[in-house]
């Protein structure tokens, strides 16, 4: 044993200098390069972020650089996982260190080289994770200045535009500006290359300019005839083809702005003020095709399409404020480019940035009055209607409000000198209100596909899961956007989207979204599989087996059961979460179990009880705590029992265990039924039993063997007691048995002329001449107090029967003077 022993330690020692080389190998010389790169780049970053003089947009790169390197560490942190985890294997197989610390020679000296090996691979991990706080920390620092400056920009105070002497500049600055625009054109157009480039083009920006123009004007036109072509093969009325018409005029339209700018572009004859205006008019192409659009989906001229139901006129005006406020946001868009080429006064561009902010505030206010006046007439709005089944109506109403308030405080503010403040609010509600209806008017289009695949009606439909599901995925997508409106940066969202993905630690363990997803999918994966075999085993197996079919279910409980918690377990460890972590958890939730889950864990522990010796089982007729029914369900909590009358009763498994439990079936249907009868005294006793023995055995339930029984009781108060005690075939037809003797003994006992008694009852009266007495009218004193002067005499008040008046006795009792009463 010991040679074989040297040669498994030989060969171990074999397989471990190759780790070491491998590990060796992983620091290459372009990884040091890197590094050293890396580490030249931290220490310019911090000397800027000291000096805090670089520009935001200075600042923006320098991040783009540091995260580009925390990827990069990032990657490097689980480089080596895989060789780390072979190495503690293979440490774990020469198992742990003697107390008294010698272990054969070669034990020790793999081992030792086993740590260093381990050592050497735990270096490159421990850099990277130091370079990548360190890179967290240089972006937290960068995104603080940005921060800090943006809001200083905004809380800045300005000159005011209200101010005469500012307006003088103001006039100035604009006639500039457009003159250096005609003057860079003046000047392309006396350079002959420009001009003979423009005739080059000239036959390419006519074709541009005629079918931008045409999609431009025509668009609307063509998308609505190639609708009606759609409509053809169904979907009328569903609302679906009218969105798409309107989703293709505003392509169609879009396309032919952008090709009259590339027209514009093609001539040359622009100059750096000219192209620059030029690279930004797609974007303000877009708002404006996008708020016309968005005026007719919510204000549409057709009731039916409208997504607001106004009053025609407020419908009309409506939709041009929607539209005015498009050009609002593209005027906006382009006082920022004059104050960006020009490099105007503060003064000039508060002037000018004025009477934007005045009219945008002005339309915000008027819309949410159009609003409430149109809720103050009663008439009901689809729009509030989807608000409600997405359960945000009054989020809706808030955000109308708090709009209605910036467009009313970003002009004062403005006033005042913070045009920046009241720009960075006022712009952002009025795009907060175009992605709300952008978000409600999918929602509907979304409902409407609904409703065209399921060929349900749309108010069906509006009552369904799906369009609220569908609602929601909307909101949840819309959120980035909405950051973005209200001054995020796309940074910010980056490195949100990366510490999510990084995930949360628990114990020693990291979860990220991956390792959720993947044990997501594979727990589901082991659920369906336990569903499919559960109905396997309870459709197609089991029944073909002598198994009751309490038997039955225990097995197909049992195995879903054994199936989820096997599930959950590949699950949890494909995903390589470490449940040891989990150590002080679970010894806290122990702690709870004990004290407070008492209850849950003895109902669990009782229902495994009951689905193993199966005292009873689904179907049986059982009686607990004055409950009857039958067993319909067993889960590990409680078990349902469905009453005779229909209804479900829950019933702690605890109670099924440790309580008195009547079961009527347990294992077999038959069972007794008893049925007392009683008839007069003086009726032959021997007939009776005759009778009754004749109507027991017809019965077609009761069995012959063993035979039934009739038994004399005794003797009544009323009458002579029989019962009729017969074995059932099936005890659960124990009430209609019961039913159908009765019928019978009543129809043999009337044809054999023997009475079924019945107790009576007579009542004597001990004085009846006090009846008989004529009532007085009571006095007016004796009425206000309830009784008369002299109660105890004859005729002066009503008669009071007591108690003692009355004598209720048996027919056969005798009176006091001996005469039968």
């Amino acid at each position: 044993m010991k040679p074989m022993r040297k040669v498994l330690f030989f060969l171990i020692g074999c397989f471990s200098l190759i780790w070491v080389s491998l590990a060796a190998a992983q620091v290459t010389e372009e990884g040091r390069e890197r590094y050293n790169a890396w580490l030249t780049l931290a220490d310019r970053a911090e000397a800027v972020i000291d000096a805090s003089r670089a520009s935001s947009a200075s600042l923006e790169v320098l991040r783009a650089d540091i995260v580009d390197y925390r990827v990069w560490f990032t990657e490097a942190r689980e480089q080596n996982a895989s060789r780390i985890a072979t190495l503690q294997s293979q440490i774990k197989a020469l198992g742990p260190l003697p107390d008294s610390g010698v272990e054969p020679q070669e034990v020790a000296q793999l081992r030792a080289r086993l740590d260093a090996h381990m050592q050497d691979l735990r270096v490159p991990i421990v850099v990277a994770q130091e370079a990548h706080n360190r890179a967290n920390g240089l972006i937290s620092e960068i995104d603080r200045i940005i921060r800090q400056r943006q809001t200083a920009r905004m809380l800045e105070r300005g000159p005011s535009p209200l101010n005469p002497a500012h307006w003088g500049d103001a006039w100035m600055d604009m006639k500039r500006a457009i003159g250096a625009l005609f003057t860079e054109t003046q000047v392309a157009l006396s350079n002959e290359s420009r001009v003979e480039e423009f005739q080059e083009n000239l036959p390419i920006i006519l074709i541009f300019t005629a079918i931008g123009g045409l999609l431009v004007v025509r668009g609307r036109a063509w998308a609505e005839y190639v609708a009606n072509m759609l409509r053809r093969f169904g979907g009328r009325g569903t609302g679906v083809w009218t969105f798409l018409v309107s989703i293709a005029r505003l392509l169609l339209q879009y396309g032919g702005w952008v090709m009259m700018i590339q027209a514009l572009k093609m001539t040359g004859l622009t100059g750096l003020r000219g192209n620059l205006i030029l690279d930004a008019a797609p974007g303000w192409g877009a708002i404006l095709i996008s708020f016309i659009w968005l005026s007719d989906r919510l204000y549409s001229r057709f009731d039916e399409e409208a997504l607001v139901q106004l009053v025609p006129k407020l419908r009309s005006e409506s939709r041009f404020y929607v539209r005015i406020l498009g050009v609002l946001l593209v005027l906006s868009s382009i006082v920022v480019l004059i104050d960006r080429i020009e490099n105007i006064s503060a003064a000039s561009r508060a002037v000018i940035a004025f009477p934007v902010i005045l009219m945008t505030g002005l339309i915000l206010i008027r819309l949410q009055r159009i609003a409430v006046r149109n809720r103050r007439t009663g008439q009901a709005e689809p729009l509030d209607e989807a608000l409600a089944r997405a359960g945000l109506q009054r989020v809706m109403m808030m955000v109308r409000r708090l709009t209605a308030a910036i467009g009313l405080i970003a002009p004062v503010v403005a006033m005042i000198g913070y045009g920046f403040g009241a720009e960075a609010v006022v712009y952002p509600a009025v795009k907060t209100l175009a992605l709300v209806a952008v978000v409600l008017v999918m929602q509907r289009f979304a409902t409407d596909i609904y409703a065209l695949a399921t060929g349900k009606g749309s108010e069906a439909v509006a009552a369904s899961l799906i369009p609220v599901l569908v609602s929601f995925t909307f909101i949840v997508l819309s959120l980035p956007v909405l950051a973005l409106i209200w001054h995020a940066r796309v940074a910010d969202l980056t490195e949100l989207w990366s510490t999510f993905l990084e995930g949360f630690q628990i114990g020693d363990s990291r979860i990220s979204p991956a390792d959720f997803l993947t044990f997501a999918v594979i727990f589901a994966v082991g659920y369906t599989i336990t569903r499919l075999l559960q109905s396997a085993l309870g459709n197609n197996l089991l029944p073909k087996t002598r198994i009751d079919t309490g038997g039955q279910n225990a097995i197909v409980s049992g195995t879903g059961y054994v199936g989820i918690f096997l599930a959950g377990l590949i699950a949890v460890s494909s995903a390589g979460i470490d449940l040891s972590s989990l150590a002080i958890v679970a010894g806290a939730l122990s702690v709870g179990i004990g004290f407070g889950l008492q209850n849950i864990v003895s109902n669990f522990v009782s229902g495994i009880i009951l689905l193993i010796e199966r005292p009873i089982s689904e179907g049986d007729w059982i009686e607990v705590g004055g409950q009857m029914g039958y067993v319909r369900d067993i889960s590990v909590r409680s078990t349902r029992i469905e009453t005779f009358d229909r209804t479900d009763v829950i019933v702690p498994n605890s109670d099924l265990v440790s309580g008195t439990v009547t079961n009527y079936t347990r294992g077999d249907p038959i069972g007794r039924v008893i049925v007392p009868v009683g008839v007069a005294y003086g009726t032959d006793t021997r007939k009776v039993d005759t009778i009754l023995r004749e109507i027991a055995n017809a019965h077609p339930m009761v069995l012959a063997t063993p035979a039934p029984n009739v038994v004399f009781r005794g003797f009544g108060a009323d009458s002579m007691d029989f019962e009729i005690r017969a074995i059932l075939r099936d005890v659960n037809w124990m009430m209609s048995v019961k039913s159908d003797l009765n019928h019978e003994i009543t129809k043999r006992f009337t044809e054999e002329g023997i009475e079924i008694p019945f107790a009576q009852r007579d009542v004597w009266l001990r004085n009846p001449e006090v009846l008989r007495q004529p009532e007085v009218p009571l006095q007016p004193e004796a009425s206000a107090t309830g009784s008369s002067a002299n109660p105890g005499s004859p005729g002066t008040g009503p008669v009071d029967l007591v108690a003692e008046d009355f004598d209720v006795t048996d027919p056969g009792a005798e009176d006091p003077d001996g005469e039968s009463r």
